[in-house]
């Protein structure tokens, strides 16, 4: 082999070892890979949840000791109206919201409440409340036991109106929920000891509306309170699922509830 053929040889090898450096090197110096996005845990808040059952909720969400969501929410930081009087009940909008390892029960709970200040706050939401005479935590309240006694989304607006006819007229409202709401409870069964009972959520035995929203509503439910179809019903009970029944005749009404005890009992049987 020539001198020139040595030499060109050489010249290969050097190159061929100079890329066999160089690519462990480059390799060596590529950024580290971006770890994928977080997957958020996805907290469902179903329309018409009491408080309790929400920070209940997001406590085994956030995975935080029982009771954490509570107290945070009981702390009176909240941005809330002050007609609530620092209690959010009403204000936990029911959504779906993401969990992340990094969100607290403060972050979540800002942010069900910046919800419900958004969608309540809406002209067509204030322009009815005023229009009502009564102010948006009023109209909340309303839209709470709407939310609570109506057995169907057609119902709302029909409950809505017979609470407004009462109010208009000075009757007690005598709703069940709300009874039920200050007893700590759920049920369809109410005793007439429960009505003579001295709670300010008993709308038996007082006048207006309960002292706050006893849950949370939603959309449809705020709706109906500010916009009821027209009508004079005073009465409603639903008889069956799906068969709510509303009248202005209070001789009417207990016809209805007679054929709703009997429905009860013959399904008691």
């Amino acid at each position: 082999m020539t001198r020139r053929g040595w030499l060109a040889l050489g010249a290969g090898l050097v190159a061929v070892a100079a890329v066999a450096v160089l690519v462990p090197l480059l390799l060596l110096k590529q950024p580290p890979a971006v770890p994928p996005p977080e997957k958020p845990t996805m907290l469902l808040v179903p329309e018409g949840w009491r408080a309790s059952q929400v920070y209940e909720a997001a406590d085994k969400a956030l995975k935080v000791a029982p009771g954490t969501t509570r107290r945070t929410a009981e702390a009176g930081t909240l941005k809330l109206p002050a007609d609530a009087l620092g209690n959010p009940e009403g204000f936990l909008f029911p959504a779906t919201y993401p969990v992340y390892r990094k969100t607290t029960p403060r972050g979540l709970l800002d942010y069900m409440v910046r919800t419900a200040h958004q969608r309540f706050g809406a002209d067509r939401i204030t322009s009815g409340a005023q229009r009502n005479g009564v102010s948006l935590y009023q109209t909340v309240t309303i839209a709470s036991v709407v939310q609570a006694e109506a057995d169907t989304p057609e119902d709302m607006g029909k409950v809505a109106r017979v609470i407004h006819n009462r109010l208009a007229q000075g009757m007690t409202l005598q709703m069940d929920s709300t009874l039920n709401y200050g007893l700590g409870r759920s049920t369809l069964d109410t005793s007439h000891a429960d009505t003579r009972m001295d709670n300010p959520y008993n709308t038996y035995n007082r006048q207006g509306l309960p002292p706050t929203p006893i849950g949370n509503p939603g959309e449809q439910a705020m709706h109906a309170a500010v916009d009821p179809p027209p009508g004079d019903w005073l009465y409603f009970v639903t008889v069956r699922p799906g068969d709510t029944r509303f009248t202005a005749d209070y001789a009417e009404h207990l016809r209805n509830v007679q054929e709703f005890n009997a429905q009860r009992a013959s399904a008691a049987d």
